[in-house]
């Protein structure tokens, strides 16, 4: 659905921005594998600098990922807006950026590194959340709906895939909680802390 001020916006030559957040909640002792994964892509992003190509690559890898675990799928949300001006994306960006980094046990700590032996002996979160949030030119309706629906929220994280090998993406972060293997995520953290997720 298009207002009259995209319209405008787009015959004045103006690239339409789209931030927007996604939230998928996993559930059971199998998902803890998906730490490894999100890890591996945190720390690949903070040895690459932030290059948008790396954080592409662990983007597509985690969708992938997230799709194969869609059976442990329990509860998604999502959020975003359009802009017609590269600022005030770039504010959102931030905005949902610093959310993110703020939630329950959501930043991963690369300087603590433990033996194998020891992350064996670690207790398994049954709760993970997942939190992606991009940047992207044009429009992309499998984003730009409401996600809390397993059809819908797989299409999405399809969408998020073919965005990064389209070249669209101008922006992409990804959080997550626990963020390390032996934190905890209970069913009332998650309660207090992730209040718009919608079961699925």
């Amino acid at each position: 659905m298009s207002s009259w001020r995209d319209r405008f916006n787009k015959l004045s030559g103006k690239t339409r921005l789209v931030v927007c957040r996604l939230f998928v909640h996993l559930s059971g002792t199998e998902v803890a594998p998906l730490l490894g994964v999100l890890n591996r892509a945190a720390r690949d992003a903070v040895e690459s600098d932030g290059d948008l190509g790396v954080l592409g690559e662990g983007l597509v890898d985690i969708c992938q990922n997230l799709l194969q675990y869609n059976t442990y799928w329990q509860s998604a949300a999502n959020e975003g807006d359009v802009f017609w001006d590269e600022g005030e994306a770039g504010d959102f960006v931030s905005e949902l950026f610093t959310d993110s980094a703020q939630r329950y046990l959501s930043e991963p700590d690369f300087n603590g590194c433990s033996s194998e032996n020891e992350a064996l002996s670690l207790p398994v979160t049954r709760n993970l959340i997942v939190m992606i949030t991009v940047a992207f030119e044009g429009e992309v309706p499998e984003l730009e709906t409401n996600l809390a629906d397993i059809e819908a929220l797989e299409e999405g994280l399809k969408a998020l895939i073919n965005l990064h090998y389209q070249g669209r993406l101008r922006a992409i972060q990804v959080h997550f909680s626990p963020a390390q293997f032996g934190d905890q995520l209970t069913d009332e953290q998650l309660l207090v802390n992730f209040p718009e997720l919608i079961p699925l």
